[in-house]
């Protein structure tokens, strides 16, 4: 695969040409490194603006969210563990801003999440698969799901997400960009 190029921003390049897993996770990582981007240079106050009214969404409750996202995909769903939501209850899915934590924490936890997942997924085959959650089963009519599905999905969630940091970024500071 070569070495990895960057972005003048960054961020991680997936390489034109790579296997099906390199490419998977090449572009996951570059839509993580996405996040954080919108994330840099803004005060813990201006993280916490929900800025495209009537949304309640903020840059550091999307970050916070995506930590509850890899950790249930990577851990609960892939690796079939039971344990606790990083941010509270369920129905919150990591949205809900705490006055304590700001975005150190929050990013630091979403980092230990995805260092975990990488571990969980690192000697998997794609075709492995974990035990869906009894709602999720009857959603897609499968009692599990392959790495590769997972793989995938959180691609297309944080490329939506990130859709949604464009939007609040640039109404925060003015700041646009990819």
């Amino acid at each position: 695969m070569g070495t990895t190029r960057t972005a003048p921003d960054g961020r991680p390049i997936p390489p034109p040409h790579a296997d099906e897993r390199a490419m998977l996770e090449s572009w996951l990582d570059f839509q993580r490194a996405t996040l954080a981007l919108k994330c840099e240079g803004l005060d813990d106050r201006r993280l916490r603006l929900a800025s495209v009214e009537p949304s309640a969404m903020t840059l550091l409750g999307l970050v916070q969210h995506m930590a509850e996202i890899e950790r249930n995909w990577f851990q609960r769903v892939f690796a079939g563990q039971d344990i606790p939501f990083l941010f509270g209850k369920d129905g919150d899915a990591g949205f809900t801003l705490d006055p304590d934590r700001g975005i150190d924490e929050a990013l630091a936890l979403w980092r230990a999440e995805i260092a975990r997942g990488r571990e969980l997924i690192a000697d998997a085959s794609l075709d492995d698969s974990g035990p869906l959650s009894a709602e999720n089963a009857a959603v897609l009519g499968q009692p599990t799901v392959s790495l590769r599905w997972i793989l995938i999905h959180m691609i297309e969630e944080y490329a939506r997400h990130n859709g949604h940091a464009d939007l609040l970024r640039e109404r925060v500071d003015g700041v646009t960009g990819v």
